[in-house]
């Protein structure tokens, strides 16, 4: 449970960012995937109200981090604002952009990673799909989706090039048809599937880094902000926006949206009372044990660092 108990789905990131505005003032926060219309500028906006020491945003496009950069600074002039190029689908720039932080700050106190991508059509990244002395607690909040109950990490064929895949990773049972691949058709990728594995890993990354840097004061969280329309959808077919748009009978607005990543970012109730990583509704609640299992999470950890080409030596 979440320190305001009352706090649900109709529950405003301006009010939690009041109710916390004094773990705000002086932090270091990062925050990805900003842009125009989008989640990141209504959560940036909510945060350098409160007077951060820094606010690294971070998105692909520079003249849409400025244009909510000119938001920021018309309703925050002393904002401190710091914007950074970050291209997630390369892996290059991703490092690049890391060592742009580090000569930034020399601590993160929050880092909110906020971007994301839903696409009909499959797509690699660019480099292809080849095999603190401080006091205070680091938060890191994944932005996932309830979406992760549509599918498991496919750990045989996680980038559908149509690999056969133990029955255990397929979709969840109940999941129609036409929300899922067939290869017997010859259509090996889905977005939908795609987006709940990436939904499912956002979760356990939250759970493998709770787990082996919790005791270096890093405690990390994975939250469900609830159906929103964003221009998220904008890589979307036809005919998979109509799916989306049969998903929910409530529909949150911006401010609404980013009040859950602010309870995971910000209420020190959470590293108190309870181990679990997921929220959804300004409250902690449970998943899946796809999403959840250790020993799941740490298979994930070891494919991301052979992909990656890292090794954390966590």
């Amino acid at each position: 449970m979440a320190s305001v108990p009352p706090w649900g789905e109709m529950t405003t990131g301006s009010e939690v960012a009041e109710h916390f505005e004094h773990l705000i003032r002086d932090k270091n926060v990062v925050i990805t995937g900003v842009s125009p219309k989008l989640l990141g500028e209504t959560l940036a906006l909510k945060i350098a109200r409160h007077g951060p020491a820094n606010l690294i945003l971070a998105s692909r496009t520079r003249p849409k981090l400025e244009q909510v950069a000119e938001q920021i600074v018309e309703a925050s002039p002393r904002a401190r604002l710091s914007l950074l190029e970050l291209d997630l689908s390369s892996q290059a720039a991703t490092r690049h952009a890391a060592d742009a932080v580090v000569k930034l700050v020399s601590r993160i106190d929050i880092l909110i990673n906020n971007a994301a991508v839903v696409t009909s059509e499959r797509s690699e990244t660019t480099e292809g799909a080849r095999h603190s002395s401080q006091p205070g607690m680091t938060r890191v909040v994944n932005v996932t989706s309830l979406g992760y109950r549509l599918s498991p990490i496919r750990f045989h064929d996680y980038n559908f090039e149509g690999k056969a895949i133990p029955p255990e990773e397929e979709p969840a049972a109940g999941i129609p048809p036409h929300m899922k691949p067939d290869l017997a058709s010859g259509r090996p990728y889905f977005g939908f599937t795609a987006y709940g594995q990436s939904k499912t890993a956002n979760i356990l990354h939250a759970v493998s880094l709770s787990e082996k840097l919790g005791d270096k004061g890093v405690r990390a969280f994975a939250v469900h902000p609830g159906s929103i329309w964003t221009e998220l959808s904008r890589n979307l077919s036809p005919d998979d926006l109509k799916v989306i748009e049969g998903t929910s009978t409530f529909w949150k607005d911006q401010d609404q949206g980013v009040a859950t990543m602010l309870v995971a970012a910000l209420d020190p109730k959470l590293t108190q009372t309870s181990n679990k990583v997921f929220l959804s509704d300004c409250q902690v609640d449970d998943v899946a044990d796809h999403a959840k299992d250790p020993a799941i999470a740490e298979r994930l950890w070891q494919l991301s660092e052979k992909l990656t080409g890292e090794d954390s030596q966590l």
